[in-house]
């Protein structure tokens, strides 16, 4: 699993694994299935599978189109719900499934997300929303590796201001929220739920002067390391 605040290299981190596995093995990449396709594919012939959260199809596109917007009339306990859910299905449809044909599964954002911005908004708690039934579901089926992409936020609100074919007009898309958002996935608190669970975690710094190239680099080498 490959998470960290908005822009802070999560994509680029996991476009470059896509990469590296396509050299000799059948990749799917769902947010590449996505664009075309409603529902979730046959993941039988292939070797590696490419996750995304929110997913693209069913309760995700809706949290992505609706939920999460600037101005959005949905609740924080709403918008961790749908969350929730979607992640549950996704894990039922093809996480478990790929783990359980022993394949590789790589996936850009997870319940850690949920774990480090919901609690942020107003009238949640991280008590509330580490209860939610698909939160529960996922964590007991963690990630071995949990890689956590670290930026300076205003790095992180350059860069989504650069953005010329990717303009999210999300709820978390501003300095002072990925501030805070930025600490609590470096919190003792969620530390400590995902090594109980076994899970290995990294940090991968994205910062300037470091470029895409150098985060594709150093994260192709952090899973050949720990693939050996």
């Amino acid at each position: 699993m490959i998470d960290g605040i908005d822009s802070s290299g999560k994509g680029t981190a996991t476009t470059a694994l896509k990469e590296f596995y396509e050299k000799d093995k059948k990749v799917l990449d769902l947010r590449e299935y996505w664009k075309e396709n409603e529902g979730f594919p046959d993941i039988a012939n292939f070797d590696v599978i490419i996750a995304t959260e929110p997913t693209f199809t069913h309760i995700g596109k809706e949290i992505r189109e609706v939920l999460i917007k600037n101005k959005t009339k949905h609740s924080p306990k709403e918008i961790a719900k749908a969350f929730s859910e979607d992640r549950k299905e996704l894990y039922e449809k093809i996480v478990i499934p790929a783990k359980e044909q022993h394949k590789i599964v790589i996936q850009e954002r997870g319940v850690i997300t949920s774990l480090a911005y919901q609690p942020l908004m107003d009238n949640l708690s991280k008590e509330e929303v580490l209860a939610l039934e698909g939160n529960q579901f996922c964590l007991n089926h963690a990630p071995d590796l949990l890689i956590l992409t670290t930026v300076d936020p205003k790095v992180a609100i350059e860069r989504i201001n650069a953005r010329h074919e990717k303009k999210d007009d999300a709820i978390f898309e501003n300095e002072e929220f990925l501030i805070k958002a930025q600490a609590a996935y470096q919190s003792d608190w969620i530390t400590h739920i995902f090594e109980s669970k076994g899970t290995k975690i990294i940090s991968l710094n994205t910062n300037p002067p470091k470029t895409p190239e150098d985060t594709k680099k150093e994260i192709v080498e952090i899973i050949s390391h720990s693939t050996q």
